[in-house]
């Protein structure tokens, strides 16, 4: 599981864990990943937590990862796409890609890619459904007015750090939608979704001192605590009830609908080609 190092991603590592799932977080402070991991077993002490490092913002983290993960031969049932960045200003990834884009889209892509075998595998060998899970967000509504920028990814003069961040959930949807699509060609036992876990005070607004004076203060009022936020997900990834469900987004635990945009599959599928490009 990609970013169990804080917030909602603790908290769903925490969740798994007690459900009996073997946990492998991906996390790219090893140091805070330990911390996470004796925090579980102190709460659990049956847990299987185990941490190892991965940037999701670099493609060559996410293929050492991949490589390392893959030649252990452990076995891949659940991948959870969680990490991510928020409205943080214009930067470029170590692969000269937009930051937000890069971590928060094609990071996980490139990931769930690599990582597609070894889930068919074990899909295959436990005849138990493969489960791939990325966490959007709502604000996929707030993405710049044509979606994706493919011509303007890198255009620093039209960024928006929030359009920006928009981008990259709308993308999470689409990915999950394109793949749900080739798994179901390729007739193997994987699902793919996606899901808005909820407006949650965490470290994702560490990049914007007013949202993050906002959520400090009202935010505890009205917005939802970091279990709450980790429902989704954890329905998504263990409930028997999504059993067979795929190319959905979820929200409050319930099947609900992305806007327009993200039901495109024409843009999903020139997002899918785009990527490949861009992580060959």
């Amino acid at each position: 599981m990609r970013g169990a190092s804080s917030g909602i991603g603790t908290e769903t590592a925490r969740v798994l864990a007690l459900r009996g799932v073997h946990v492998i977080m991906a996390v790219r402070n090893m140091a805070a990943g330990k911390d996470v991991r004796e925090a579980i077993v102190k709460e659990i002490p049956s847990a299987k937590v185990d941490a190892m490092e991965l940037d999701v913002s670099s493609l060559a983290s996410v293929r050492k990862f991949a490589s390392e993960y893959n030649s252990q031969g452990r076995p891949l049932n659940i991948l959870i796409n969680n990490a991510g960045i928020m409205a943080s200003p214009f930067m470029l990834s170590k692969d000269n890609i937009e930051l937000q884009f890069a971590t928060n889209h094609l990071g996980h892509f490139l990931l769930t890619h690599l990582l597609l075998d070894t889930m068919k595998k074990t899909a295959q060998k436990s005849s138990r459904e493969g489960r791939i899970v990325n966490v959007s967000s709502e604000a996929h509504r707030f993405a710049y007015s044509e979606g994706i920028r493919f011509d303007k990814i890198n255009d620093e003069s039209a960024y928006n750090s929030f359009g920006a961040y928009g981008q990259s959930k709308l993308a999470n949807i689409l990915h999950a939608k394109e793949l749900a699509k080739h798994l179901k060609e390729d007739g193997v036992n994987i699902t793919a979704n996606s899901l808005h876990p909820g407006s949650i005070v965490t470290n994702l607004f560490r990049y914007n001192g007013i949202l993050r004076g906002f959520c400090n203060t009202v935010g505890k009022l009205v917005l939802k605590n970091i279990p709450q936020g980790a429902a989704t997900t954890c329905y998504v990834a263990l409930h028997p009830q999504v059993q067979g469900v795929s190319g959905e987004y979820f929200s409050d635990s319930n099947i609900y609908k992305p806007n327009s945009q993200g039901q495109n599959m024409e843009l999903a599928k020139k997002l899918w080609d785009f990527s490949m490009n861009l992580v060959k």
